[in-house]
């Protein structure tokens, strides 16, 4: 708890930019009260384009009664950093009041009651915002009390704001308002400092005079520190008062790139949000209004798993390079050629050699046939051999635990390829294992293998897809890789109609071309025609089959464009 040690009376009147009060003799008053409180909401949006309407809600999420307030102008760089740096230093809200006649003027005076405020404290403002509608604003070198509140205007310049302070903070001066927010964001409240911007930033101080004598404030009992509250906020200094509110209650801040605001796509955020274990998070920034499932990245991100390659977003963060096939069956591709540790090694080799090649983090991959198309019909008459979940739980933990990223494919015969997902759900339900379905092994009632090239109904995969974003988000899992295996456009019908809307899942085409090169390429560049938007692309080089096999080197610059799952069969 903080108290400030200078106790007087304020005048009762607003104190303007171009005037000065002098203090009444000191008489003792109670101290002013602050309680913070998270939302019961697990998720609460500030999202909207006015950053006065997103500090109220900050505000309003984090605060039930602050009998100070600061306030700065919207707008002004300069003015809100000084208000937000001895916000902090007190552990009070600050509130940005719009211009002269915006429709939010009565919503940052109903904020103003419902907090209690008795004293607002305005810096590099005139404070007419700040009074309701039903009183006469102030003018000009006017004292005057408004809605029974003490209104004091102060120059934005940090020795009129260090005035008003218990004690004076040390003035740092920050280069540009994106650096100054992200010094907000780190700022220890325990320990805090005046932030400042140069004197050529927009601000109404530099050319009104210091007032004479400042009016010390009531002492400020300043709430404990709030846990479990977390605030993701865009880069964008629009939303510097939010972030002030947020630090000034002790709430942890993270900053997301405003062109990216997805949590997944950070490590560190990822690792910061983790840290706290957030039971009430708040998004503020206008880019989190078009951010969907929103609340969904955030609790996966409050997990703290992170994905091989880091985060748990799949693309464009990583490439995959895979092996193919079964363990322990050599004939279905070179995945089954060794045991798991060879295997895992080869794959983390295969990986290596196409990091200097890539731009991003290359993941070495296992993809696992683990219902592998059969000639008879089985016991179940489906013409598929489902190998149990807990026979390959084994090998999928040891190369999850090597940092290998595994997916799951189905070869589902007559049988349905959810009804075959929805078997392995236990192993799908790890972080690092994602799906793969393969429509050229998918028969009709009648059909048998290698008699036709099978197929599948994009309302068949759809099913899919709704299924493993379902799951993965019950589980607040990292996003999902979901593969489809093409090499002829009649393998998946009505391909146009993917649903690829969900944030829970990356889905990718495949393409499975094999032989000379001209006819890979053909078909790469076929595939590639009238694609579902949003996909990702994989490539698949054959040791035997392919004529030639194109080297890393050759895959990466001749394919285009540049696979982001290279898979070796």
């Amino acid at each position: 708890m903080k108290l400030l040690m200078r106790a007087a009376a304020l005048a009762v009147g607003l104190l303007l930019l171009s005037g000065c009060v002098a203090a009444e003799p000191a008489v003792a008053r109670p101290p002013l009260r602050v309680v913070t409180a998270l939302s019961p909401e697990f998720l609460t949006v500030a999202a909207d384009a006015d950053p006065v309407i997103n500090a109220l809600v900050v505000s309003a999420a984090l605060y039930r009664r602050a009998d100070l307030v600061f306030t700065a102008p919207v707008g002004n760089d300069r003015a809100q950093l000084l208000a937000a740096s001895a916000a902090v230093d007190l552990g009070v809200p600050l509130l940005l009041t719009p211009s002269f006649g915006a429709a939010t003027t009565a919503a940052v005076s109903a904020e103003l009651t419902r907090l209690h405020a008795a004293y607002v404290v305005s810096v590099g403002g005139g404070g007419r915002t700040v009074t309701s509608t039903s009183s006469p604003a102030p003018t000009d070198r006017t004292e005057k009390q408004v809605d029974a509140r003490t209104l004091l205007t102060v120059p934005a310049t940090p020795t009129a704001v260090n005035a008003l302070l218990p004690d004076s903070l040390g003035v740092v001066n920050v280069a540009s308002a994106p650096e100054a927010l992200a010094a907000l964001a780190a700022m220890d409240p325990r320990r805090p400092v005046l932030l400042t911007l140069p004197s050529f930033s927009t601000s109404l101080s530099t050319s009104s005079p210091t007032p004479g004598k400042v009016p010390a404030l009531p002492r400020v009992t300043r709430a404990n520190p709030l846990s479990g509250g977390f605030v993701l906020a865009t880069d964008d200094p629009a939303q510097l008062a939010g972030v002030a509110t947020a630090r000034a209650a002790s709430v942890a801040v993270a900053l997301v790139p405003s062109l990216e605001p997805n949590p997944q796509a950070s490590p560190d955020v990822v690792a910061s949000l983790a840290a706290v274990a957030p039971t009430a998070v708040i998004a503020l920034g206008l880019p989190f209004a078009a951010e969907s499932g929103l609340e969904y990245t955030v609790r996966a991100s409050a997990t703290g798993v992170q994905l091989p390659g880091g985060g748990q977003r799949l693309f464009p963060d990583r490439r995959f390079v895979a092996l193919y096939g079964t363990p322990g069956t050599p004939a279905l591709g070179v995945l089954g050629e060794q045991p798991v540790g060879e295997a895992i090694v080869r794959a983390q080799q295969m990986a290596a050699a196409y990091q200097p090649l890539s731009d991003r983090p290359v993941v070495p991959m296992h993809e696992i046939i683990a219902t592998v198309a059969s000639a008879g019909a089985g016991p179940d008459g489906n013409y598929s051999n489902e190998i149990p979940a807990e026979q390959l739980r084994g090998w999928v933990e040891a190369a999850g635990a090597a940092g290998l990223y595994v997916v799951l494919d189905l070869q589902p015969g007559r049988t349905d390829f959810l009804t075959q997902a929805q078997q392995y759900a236990s192993l799908l339900e790890l972080p690092y294992v994602g799906l793969a379905l393969d429509p050229e092994w998918r028969l009709g009632p009648d059909q048998r293998h290698l008699a036709q090239i099978g197929s599948a109904d994009i309302a068949e995969i759809n099913s899919v897809v709704s299924w493993l974003a379902a799951l993965t988000n019950e589980h607040a899992l990292p996003q999902k890789l979901l593969v489809l295996h093409q090499f002829r456009s009649s393998m998946i019908h009505n391909r146009e109609g993917l649903d690829t809307s969900h944030p829970e899942l990356a889905v990718l085409l495949h393409v499975d071309g094999l032989g000379g090169q001209p006819d890979k390429q053909a078909t790469w560049s076929t595939l590639h025609r009238d694609a579902p938007a949003g996909v990702a692309w994989g490539w698949k080089n054959f040791i035997d089959e392919d004529h030639p096999m194109l080297t890393p080197d050759q895959t990466m610059t001749g394919v285009s464009p540049t696979p982001d799952l290279i898979t070796y069969q």
